[in-house]
């Protein structure tokens, strides 16, 4: 066949994940990728609609690639044609829309469009579906770590969020498809794994009674696989984290201590209005679990700053909360009002130089926060999957993360490389946000010691 297929994705981990799925489902079918860059027969566009600027990205995206080749099929896929009204059947860059639950299907509607070459659409009615589109990769282009997508969907309607009018309702993957994937990837050489979805926390609540299966089953099997080392969680929602929970991942070695635990803010005032189903002391809970059961875990979070009718005094309590919970890192977003969500029609709406001001406040408070996270670990053992070869002031380094994903260089020896997993004495920052110090042995027979004497995620091999 030997067209030349260029893709480009928006948004999301689990965008990602699909298009390098669709990526391999071209390749089988004999289809060359190449560079986002002029000279493609086909431009694939995974887009995103997580706000009124994703929007806008995913229509200059299309847009840029018609440009680039106007000969070419520009196709429009995922979030942004599910949720587009309409407005992409006038759109004379688009060639072939492709909504979510579709893109497995890639291949054969290409081939469709090639023999009709007229312009064609195959979008789902995503909320009446239960079916989970089952997508699959066996090689990745991070190397050494893999995401693997397990769960679909969203039934939480939060005020401010698209999601569910995009993704539909939560569909799960089944365990044995999971495992397929996770074997696979292990023969290949991956090592570490992701388990990532549009609300991960949901995972198993839509299979039968029979079926019964959860996000705790889906670790337990994934960390029986030979050959995989480490298992590390998307975005967890507050009401996963129960005693039973943390106790039991505590207790599998291979688990990583970093857990992102979705806040959006720390006021339950502006909790309420946004329909989140939990309030800050319940999730200050939580973490007080993830840390009686991990030691010195890295807690990393989100929050919108400036939601509609968000106080001064909103805003002060919501700040004084994540200043308590002292997360390793908190990613901060300024509220964007979203056509088609219940927050847009709120009266209170903040002023574009408000939401400024407030984000800046929290942005220091993250800096602050972050640094005193990996001060913490100076003095302690760190297992470091090891990434990418870099120069760092003319001298060659391996770059990597920790479990906690501290970012941690080591200078290059002949008796480790990329794709290994080494314990490194933490000792100084070689750069900002950047630690390194003395390899203490190669493998995964080294344990990780806290700060207070705490010895998890110790794997016996």
């Amino acid at each position: 066949m030997g067209k030349k297929v260029a893709l480009h994705n928006l948004g999301c981990k689990v965008n990602a994940y699909e298009v390098e799925a669709m990526q391999q489902l071209l390749e089988e079918a004999g289809y060359e990728i190449v560079p986002f860059e002029p000279g493609a027969d086909v431009y694939l566009i995974n887009t995103c609609t997580v706000t009124n600027i994703a929007d806008r990205k995913s229509r200059q995206m299309l847009h840029k690639a018609k440009k680039m080749n106007p000969d070419a099929i520009v196709i429009a896929a995922g979030c942004y044609v599910q949720t587009d009204e309409g407005k992409l059947d006038k759109d004379e860059a688009v060639d072939l829309i492709l909504g979510n639950n579709q893109k497995g299907n890639i291949v054969q509607v290409l081939e469709e469009y090639e023999q009709q070459h007229t312009k064609q659409k195959h979008v789902l009615k995503i909320n009446q579906t239960k079916e989970y589109e089952e997508l699959a990769i066996d090689h990745t282009a991070e190397h050494v770590r893999a995401y693997i997508k397990v769960q679909d969907g969203c039934n939480q309607f939060c005020t401010y969020c698209i999601i569910p009018y995009a993704r539909g309702r939560v569909r799960s993957r089944k365990i044995a498809h999971v495992m397929d994937e996770v074997h696979a990837l292990a023969a290949k050489g991956y090592k570490e794994v992701v388990l990532t979805g549009i609300h991960l926390s949901s995972y198993g609540v839509d299979f039968p009674a029979e079926e019964k299966e959860t996000l705790l089953s889906l670790i337990r099997a994934v960390h029986e696989v030979e050959g995989i080392e480490r298992i590390r969680l998307g975005s967890l929602e507050p009401g996963i984290i129960t005693e039973e929970f943390v106790q039991s991942i505590a207790a599998l070695p291979k688990m990583c201590p970093h857990f992102h635990l979705s806040l959006q803010s720390g006021c339950d005032t502006t909790l309420e209005r946004m329909n989140r189903r939990y309030r800050s002391a319940e999730y200050a809970e939580k973490c007080g679990l993830l840390r009686k059961y991990l030691g010195n875990p890295a807690l990393t979070t989100d929050v919108i700053v400036g939601f509609p009718m968000e106080t001064e005094e909103d805003f002060q309590d919501s700040y004084d909360f994540v200043e308590s919970i002292h997360f390793y890192e908190t990613h901060i977003f300024k509220y964007s009002r979203r056509h088609g969500t219940k927050a847009a029609a709120m009266s209170g709406q903040l002023t574009e130089a408000q939401k400024a001001v407030r984000s800046d406040k929290m942005l220091a408070l993250n800096e602050q926060h972050a640094k005193e996270y990996e001060k913490s670990m100076l003095g302690g053992e760190l297992k470091v999957l090891l990434e990418e070869e870099v120069e760092i002031n003319g001298e060659q380094w391996y770059i990597g993360h920790s479990m906690e994903y501290i970012k941690t260089a080591v200078k290059k020896q002949d008796n480790y490389s990329v794709n290994d997993i080494i314990t490194v004495k933490a000792e100084e920052f070689l750069e900002e946000h950047t630690l390194t110090g003395e390899v203490l042995g190669v493998g995964m027979n080294f344990g990780y010691v806290t700060e207070n004497g705490v010895n998890s995620n110790v794997c016996e091999q």
